[in-house]
């Protein structure tokens, strides 16, 4: 008999009719948190005003869709635009900024317990 947890089999999602939420980069519309059981996440993010943070488990990567802009890694600011992917490991300091919307993996799942500010 087959199982019916919410992690197996393959699941798909319209990014852009996800429900909204704030985080600190903008606005991020989230899916597979749940489906994955925590493992990955990937975010349809609208950079909003976003604040330096790090994550000390998470890895993330950012592939900029639209606009043009900069993503700060570490201090070190790097041109932004479409097209443009930046991989983030735990522990970097980071932020995007500009008018700029992007695809965000998160490995695993996004988590708003491991965000840190300095």
């Amino acid at each position: 008999m087959p199982s019916t947890s919410p992690s197996d089999g393959p699941h798909r999602a319209v990014l852009d009719e996800l429900p909204p939420h704030r985080c600190s980069c903008g606005t991020t519309r989230r899916a597979f948190v749940d489906e994955s059981a925590g493992a990955v996440s990937v975010h349809l993010l609208q950079v909003q005003q976003a604040t330096t943070h790090f994550h000390k488990v998470a890895t993330e990567v950012y592939v900029i869709l639209d606009g043009t802009g900069e993503v700060e890694l570490n201090g070190v600011r790097h041109e932004a635009r479409p097209m443009s992917a930046f991989l983030i490991p735990p522990g970097t300091r980071h932020r995007a900024i500009g008018d700029l919307t992007a695809l965000v993996v998160c490995l695993p799942a996004a988590d708003d317990t491991d965000e840190y500010f300095d």
